[in-house]
């Protein structure tokens, strides 16, 4: 739109006059009458009312009214709307009535009701916002109004118009059926206003934007309030959103809270809503509508019936609505002069949580069995109490709350900890699995710093504020693992039943740890956090940059600092992980760019801790220390099973320093000297984990120990003497050295224990320290919190003291429990240093085995560096531990000495020997299971390695598969088959015959070959285009027609080979089975119900023991080996005599076999190998079905397996037999096959090519045939390889080696003769009169038929005779090339000429008679296979310069041979000399085929073909794709280029590949292939700078070319291994 155009628009739009004349004076005009009535109907059904009927709600008169919903039931403007008092006490209004929805009063009496229910339209621009919110937001008034944006005035009217209809917007979006396209139209034009700072502060100024937007989200919440369930059911005040309502689970709030978070994001407007005391009441009240939504209670009997997934929507919920405007407002606390913000946050925070404990009847014990996730208002506290004393300097002390508040505060977070240890212990699995996602989603990467984090904040904070003993013993109840901390063997658990107390103790203990170590928010600066945050990532597996990127919980608003890809986190990661680059398995599975941990930081910064907190699955926590374990293997630190290491911590913040109260209370020793007791004693339900983890907080409770050691000295005879007497005082360094004499326990009657209790025990009693005895030492943790509450209580109100339930006397009398209990008391005369020092001897197996180091080398204690601690088992830690406590003071370590001088003999004493001699008895059954795995290990491999041996074939390259007939002594010995599926060995048979497991598979790979090494490109502009008229399929076509166009067809089909596209390829896995067994697998695949990759209905399957992929069963020729050898003796017939046979063994007729299994199997093999390609790539005769024609595709069936394997090894025979292609080869099985049915048609021995080859003519003319009878094709232009083929297959098998070297040679007599005429035909006139001269020099001397001067002259002079060297002489230019001829170029062009017939002729021999292939050096391959193929006499002498034409063997002489073959060309070109010039030049060297080669960048492939319009349809595809085998551009999925229910790609692939086609998808940078009637994905070969795919291009990074993997792509093409490397395959019904 045009500037004049733009300013004209809104003027009109904006001015108020203009709006007041057209819209005043209705009366006159009946249609303006019509319309406005209209309009105020609409105004009427859509809730609100056109104040010009109700004065009293001018815009200025403030009033507070109720919602929405009250207007929507009046008919328009005649009801009056009910007035509320405006009252400031914030509190009435919970009690108005819970059965009816909660109605929340807005702040304060200055605040306008009428934001929700008023509209009153001035100017034409407030009109056609009200119509375009009516009509949701149609696309183009949204654009249309957005266009005017630039005008400057327009803007800020716009703006003003678009928040004054802000509820009404809300009321649409909330009644839109459409609501995600409506909410992407409304964030589409609010992003463009709100996102200025400037505009937004001037509307928040002038319409008062905060009130609106808070009112509104606040509104649109109330329409879906339940009543919490939440602690006391039924008394509840408290109301929460319902998760299971429309607007929760379609999150159809979040384009009002998006808006929100984008203004919060301006200082200006923060600043106004923090500073806004009214906005937070109402704001907090809006949180509180989140507080303890989605609850869940415990399934105690019976499953749930429904699991309900609407935990999702309330986690969305609380990230989106409540965490990210925190974040928001928090980003603007970051200075010392915004304090006064927190602070009244906090207020308000503190004033909505009381408020919340008052309405759930909360007092001190969170109702059993019930959990919510959500707490926000609890987390809005922690984070703003730790930005408070993070970076605004606060005192901490100045914003917490009272004792009994922190009590409160700390319940439900510490609620969720338990239940999380409860879910993992599958407590909660009646809940379903929606429980389980719920936990792993309260910890994922992108909620955890909104929850999990803050929630173990808040508890630090209340654990350094709150006394230790009452914060351990609630951690303990809370895990209800209470009554398992006792001295007694057995007890009794009566919330928790005993298969779940061990995790339930390793949750506490876990938590506990966590709780003391973690320092993410006391103390570590944002880098720090990045960098644990990142090794803990690192640790459970190792990551792509993308994944690490979403994984490293990043602060969710987005101007906070730490963005993700910013430098800082390059700069972390570079420093942390080292770059892994994409590796390729063999198996073909794609890795990406990996980062791994740097071995430095295995060794200093892995932090079991923080791996435990961040780890979404279980598996990961091993996975981490799995790899752990590995490095210290790899780096030789330590050989056996690791423990997890201690990591030292960041220093704590002042303020937090109370924490560490928490190791030094007397309830958490009481629990730790418990733990290892029972331990030590291996009482049930303790694992190495609960260990690890006391020793992990002893550990943590000797480092951060205070007070002098002779302070301590002092306490221990004062007069402090508390509660109990277990220890002496609260410091753990001097509590370590304490014993313990007696403890007074109260155990089941069935315990052990309790027999024990002699009088003896009794009064030994006496003999202790009296303080130590008696009921002093029962002690219960549940009376301790109890009595420590009461004081609080106590102290700080009166009136709560009847709530308080009366203090338990004891641990035991616990609501339900059983009485029969009786006292024992047991001797235990142990410190926790001496439980430490005897736990080192059963760690270690070894009595005495603890040593103190400092005995031997004092400066460990001068120097306490102990790296050799630093990482390894049980063992090393106690050591650790103890070196530690030594280190802290004199006494420990003197003690420590003592209790190793005097091993004291264990106490009690008939416990202990039990337990030793159980452990010993352990140890000597570990040793023999040991052994006995030793055995079975061994055997197992012997076992493996004699049926890889077997079955596999894969050790022994020297016999190349069992079923091949090998060169071995003459036994007479049948081939034996192993059947993989009924285990048999055997022979094939006619009754029972064997087959081979193939694969057969139509393939073009063949046509794709070109005569020029540098593969094609794929065109990425408009010039550059790919014909294929170079392919080597199009070559073949053209020749075919040619001859068809001038010869007699059925000779035509014997002339040349198809099979160049669509040929058949068979390939094998090498195992075999009985036919009839495979009969029976798949029919049991058939009735299989197991959806399958493949389709048994088209005879596919997946061998039975490999797996690989096949379709079809070779049968095996029954064959003894004996008759191997029996060939291969050299005979001395002659030349003449073996021609003879030949021909005599080609005319008896080849009857086919009678009726056997074997035959029928033959046959059916054979039409499966029909049906494997279309019939258009097997039917070339004029006159369809002629027996020429199945003539013809089987003998280019054998033609493209070797022409393939060909191409498999390189394309040359250099490499000899050291080939994979050859290992698995079944050519041997399918020349049986072909043979046997190729001897069913006999050519007619007169047009049989033999006879033109070894015989003369006497008359020559009659060979020609007349004017109406096409004459037969000229030997000249047959294919000399089809000939071999043809020959071979028409003997009967099997062959002898002589009768194959005969046939050989006498082709290769024609294959000269071939190369010398295309030689003359391609030199210039001087060249072949000049060659003329120097052959009839020569033609009398004695090996003028070796001699290839003498031939080429010859002829020369015989073609001369017809017309064939005549042409014009502009054409002459053309063929002749442009170099003079040596004789060592001729020798190459010879030579080049007949190589590919001699490799063919090679591979056919090494197939049919296995005899190996040598390796040579490229130079030399024409003279190593013509000697194996016996053309070379055996003694050729190497020093002369080797010459082709020594190979000549002439059946009959030379020269008239040559006059006869040359004679049927003459009398050809005296009609077509063009033709008949075309068809002699073969061009005989193709190069190995290639895909197309791609750009390096995606950029430019996309750029060009995602704007491409299709060839066919000539529209833009939805989905573009193009083949990457001939660079057609197609439409994935288009309906518009499908074909006879065929979709363009499925098509596609079958008139390019055959049924095989790989087409990069332009808009997902991947690669899907289609095989048949299958697809798959396979991946992508551009990769981003970090080595990762990106799929759809989603991250929308630079992809560039990753030469491997197009590489491996372009491999698993030409080998034809689609199938069975990628294993996701599914059936595309051709709609690709």
């Amino acid at each position: 739109m045009g500037g004049a155009m733009r300013s004209v628009l809104t003027q009109v739009l904006t001015n108020q006059q203009n709006y007041k004349d057209l819209t005043s004076g209705l009366g006159e005009n009946a249609c303006a009458k019509k319309s406005h009535e209209k309009y105020l109907s609409a105004l009427k059904s859509s809730g609100l009312t056109y104040p010009e009927d109700k004065l009293i709600y001018g815009m200025q008169e403030p009033s507070a009214g109720t919602s929405t919903l009250a207007v929507q039931g009046f008919s328009g403007a005649t009801g009056t709307l009910g007035q509320v008092d405006s009252s400031d006490e914030e509190d009435q209004d919970g009690s108005q009535g819970l059965g009816k929805r909660k109605r929340v009063k807005l702040s304060s009496g200055t605040k306008d009701q009428s934001i929700m229910d008023i509209l009153k339209h001035k100017s034409f621009l407030e009109e056609l916002l009200f119509w375009t919110v009516k009509y949701e937001f149609p696309q183009k008034m949204v654009t249309f109004l957005l266009n005017m944006l630039p005008d400057q005035e327009y803007k800020v009217a716009f703006t003003k118009t678009f928040v004054q209809h802000y509820a009404f917007i809300m009321k649409t979006l909330k009644k839109s059926h459409e609501s995600d396209t409506m909410s992407n139209r409304i964030v589409h034009i609010s992003v463009q206003l709100f996102s200025n700072e400037e505009l937004a502060r001037q509307v928040t100024e002038e319409c008062q934007l905060l009130d609106i937007m808070v009112t509104v989200l606040l509104y649109m919440m109330e329409s879906c309030l339940i009543k919490s369930e939440l602690q006391d059911e039924e008394n509840s005040l408290h109301v929460v959103v319902n998760c299971g309502e429309a607007l929760l689970k379609n999150n159809t709030y979040w384009p009002l809270v998006s808006d929100f978070i984008n203004i919060l994001s301006h200082q200006s407007v923060a600043k106004r809503f923090l500073e806004d005391h009214g906005l937070l009441v109402t704001w907090m009240n809006f949180v509180s509508f989140f507080q303890g939504m989605n609850l869940n209670k415990r399934e105690l009997n019976e499953h749930v019936e429904f699991e309900s997934q609407t935990y999702y929507a309330a986690f969305a919920a609380e990230l989106e609505a409540c965490a990210q405007p925190m974040w928001g407002l928090l980003s603007h606390c970051k200075v010392r002069e915004t304090q006064e913000y927190t602070r009244n946050v906090v207020r308000y925070c503190l004033e909505a949580l009381q408020d919340w404990f008052d309405a759930i009847n909360f007092v001190d014990e969170p109702a059993p069995n019930q959990v919510t996730f959500h707490l926000p208002l609890h987390r809005y506290y922690a984070m703003f109490l730790s930005k408070a004393v993070k970076c605004q300097e606060l005192d901490l002390d100045s914003v917490l709350p009272d004792q009994e508040m922190l009590m409160k505060l700390m319940i439900h977070p510490l609620q969720i900890q338990a239940s999380l240890a409860e879910i993992h212990s599958n407590m909660w699995v009646r809940n379903g699995l929606q429980i389980k996602g719920q936990a792993m989603t309260y910890v994922q990467s992108h909620f955890c710093n909104s929850m999990i984090d803050p929630d173990i904040y808040l508890l630090q904070v209340c654990a350094s504020r709150l006394d230790p003993d009452y914060f351990i013993s609630s951690v303990f109840e809370r895990f209800k693992v209470v009554d398992l901390l006792t001295m007694a063997s057995q007890h009794q658990n009566t919330v928790l039943d005993a298969e779940h107390e061990r995790s339930m103790l390793e949750g506490a203990l876990t938590f506990l740890v966590i709780l003391l170590s973690l320092r993410l928010h006391l103390g570590m600066s944002d880098d720090e956090i990045l960098r644990a945050e990142m090794v803990a990532q690192l640790c459970m597996n190792d990551r792509t940059h993308s994944s690490l990127l979403d994984l490293i919980p990043e602060n969710p608003n987005p101007k906070s600092g730490i963005i993700p890809g910013s430098y800082s986190f390059e700069s972390v990661l570079s420093a942390v992980a080292d770059f892994k680059a994409p590796v390729f398995e063999p198996g073909g599975s794609m890795q990406q760019g990996m980062y791994t941990p740097k071995a430095e930081v295995w060794d200093q910064e892995f932090d079991p801790v923080m791996v435990i907190l961040r780890t979404v699955y279980r598996r990961d926590v091993q996975s981490a220390m799995d790899r752990y374990t590995a490095f210290l293997k790899q780096s030789g630190k330590f050989p056996g099973n690791p423990w997890p290491p201690y990591k030292k911590r960041t220093s704590l913040h002042p303020s937090y320093k109370g924490l560490m109260r928490l190791l030094h209370c007397k309830t958490l020793h009481i629990v730790l000297f418990t733990l290892l007791y029972k331990i030590l004693m291996d009482h049930q339900n303790l694992s190495e984990h609960v260990l690890c983890m006391v020793l992990y907080l002893i550990e943590l409770g000797l480092e951060n120990s205070t007070g002098d050691e002779s302070d301590e000295e002092v306490t221990v005879g004062g007069p402090e003497r508390c509660h109990d007497s277990w220890f002496p005082g609260s410091n753990l360094v001097s509590n370590m050295r304490h014993f313990i004499n007696y403890v007074r326990v109260r155990v089941p009657d069935t315990a052990p224990e309790v027999k024990r209790d002699s009088p003896a025990t009794t009064s030994s009693e006496s003999l202790g320290s009296l303080q130590n005895s008696g009921t002093a030492q029962v002690f219960s943790l549940v009376a301790e919190r109890r009595k420590k509450f009461q004081e609080i209580i106590n102290r700080s109100s009166s009136e709560a003291n009847q709530v308080v339930r009366p203090k338990t006397s004891n641990k035991w009398s616990a609501p339900g429990s059983t009485p029969q209990l009786t006292t024992a008391i047991l001797e235990i005369k142990e410190s926790i240093l001496s439980l430490l020092i005897k736990l080192h001897h059963k760690l270690s197996g070894k009595q005495n085995s603890y040593y103190p180091p400092w005995l031997d080398d004092i400066e460990i204690l001068i120097q306490p560096e102990f790296p050799k601690y630093s990482h390894g088992d049980g063992i090393t830690a106690v050591e650790r531990i103890l070196l530690k406590a030594a280190l802290q003071s004199r006494m420990n370590k003197r003690i420590i000495e003592e209790i190793c001088r005097k091993v004291t003999p264990p106490v009690p004493p008939k416990k202990i020997t039990a337990a030793e001699k159980k452990t010993l008895d352990k140890e000597e059954r570990r040793q023999k299971a040991r052994e006995r795995q030793q055995k079975l290990l061994a055997e197992f491999a012997s076992r493996q390695k004699s049926f890889m041996e077997t079955a596999m074939d894969v050790d022994s390259p020297d016999n190349d598969i069992p079923m091949e007939i090998t060169t071995a002594e003459p036994q007479v010995s049948e081939v034996v088959y192993d059947c993989v599926i009924c285990g048999q060995s055997g022979p094939s048979s006619e009754d029972r015959p064997t087959g081979l497991v193939v694969l057969l598979q139509a393939s073009s790979v063949l046509g794709q070959c070109r005569d020029n090494v540098e593969p094609k490109k794929l065109p990425i502009s408009e010039e550059e285009q790919i014909y294929p008229w170079d392919t080597c399929a199009a070559v073949h076509d053209v020749r075919l027609s040619l001859l068809q166009r001038y010869f007699k067809d059925s000779s035509c089909l014997l002339a040349v080979s198809i099979g160049w596209e669509g040929g058949v390829y068979v390939q094998t896995c090498g195992h075999t089975l009985h036919i009839d067994c495979h009969k029976s697998y798949m029919e049991s695949l058939r009735n299989d119900q197991v959806l399958q990759g493949f389709s048994v209905d088209k005879g596919e399957f997946t061998c039975p023991l490999c797996r690989q992929f096949a379709n079809s069963v070779l049968p095996c020729y029954p064959g003894s080996n004996v008759e191997n050898n029996l060939w291969q003796r050299p005979s001395n017939k002659s030349m003449e005599d073996l021609i003879k046979e030949v021909e005599e063994l080609q005319g008896r007729p080849g009857a086919f076999p009678s009726e056997t299994n074997l035959s029928k199997e033959m046959e059916s093999v054979m039409k499966d190998i029909k049906n494997t390609t279309q019939k258009k790539y097997r039917d070339y005769s004029k006159t369809p079905g002629s027996p020429d024609n199945d003539f013809l595709f089987m003998y280019s069936v054998a033609r493209t397996n070797l022409e393939l394997e060909l191409i498999h090894r390189g394309g040359n025979l250099c490499s000899g037999g050291a080939s994979t292609a050859g290992k698995r080869s079944c050519l041997n099985q399918l020349f049986h096959v072909l043979a046997l049915h190729m001897r069913l048609y006999t050519i007619d021995s007169e047009y049989n090519p033999w006879k033109k080859l070894t015989q003369l003519v006497e008359d020559m003319n009659s060979q020609l045939g007349n004017e109406e009878q096409q004459p037969e094709v000229p030997i000249l232009y047959h294919d000399v390889t089809s000939l071999l083929l043809i020959q071979i297959l028409m003997m009967p098998q099997p062959l002898s080696k002589e009768h194959f070297t005969c046939i050989v040679k006498v082709l290769f007599t024609l294959l000269y003769t071939q190369a010398l005429t295309a030689l003359s035909v391609k030199c210039s006139e001087e060249d072949r009169s000049a060659w003329k001269h120097v052959g009839s020099l020569k033609k009398n001397t004695c090996d003028a038929e070796k001699s290839y001067e003498v031939l080429l002259s010859f002829v020369i002079s015989e073609l001369s005779k017809g017309k064939l060297y005549h042409e014009e002489g502009t054409q002459e230019c053309a063929m002749v090339s442009p170099v003079a001829w040596s004789p060592e170029s001729m020798e190459k062009y010879l030579q080049d000429f007949c190589l590919p017939f001699l490799r063919i002729a090679s591979l056919l021999q090494h197939h049919l008679f296995g005899e190996d292939l040598l390796s040579c050096q490229e130079e030399e391959e024409f003279s190593v296979l013509a000697s194996c193929l016996g053309l070379l006499p055996a003694f050729h002498q190497a020093e002369r310069p080797f010459i082709t034409a020594s190979c000549l063997h002439w059946p009959v002489p030379a020269l008239d041979l040559i006059t006869q073959w040359c004679f049927e060309i003459k009398s050809f070109t005296e009609r077509h000399s063009e033709q008949g010039k075309a068809l002699l030049i073969q061009e005989a060297r193709w190069k190995l085929p290639h895909l197309l080669q791609l750009p390096e960048n995606y950029n430019t492939i996309f750029q060009y073909y995602h704007r491409k319009t299709c060839s066919v349809c000539t529209k833009v595809p939805k989905d573009p794709a193009v083949c990457l085998v001939c660079g057609t551009f197609v439409c994935l999925k288009g309906l518009c280029c499908k074909q006879q229910s065929y979709c363009e790609c499925v098509l596609h692939s079958q008139n390019c590949g055959a049924g095989t086609g790989i087409f990069l998808l332009i808009n997902a940078s991947v690669i899907i292939i289609i095989r048949g009637h299958r697809f798959c994905l396979w991946g992508s070969v551009y990769l981003d700078a970090h080595g990762e795919e990106d799929r759809d291009l989603r991250r929308g990074k630079p992809l560039y070319i990753c030469k491997e993997r197009y590489k491996v792509l372009e491999q698993q093409w030409i080998s034809h291994t689609f199938d069975h490397i990628n294993k996701r395959w599914g059936p595309h019904y051709n709609g690709l």
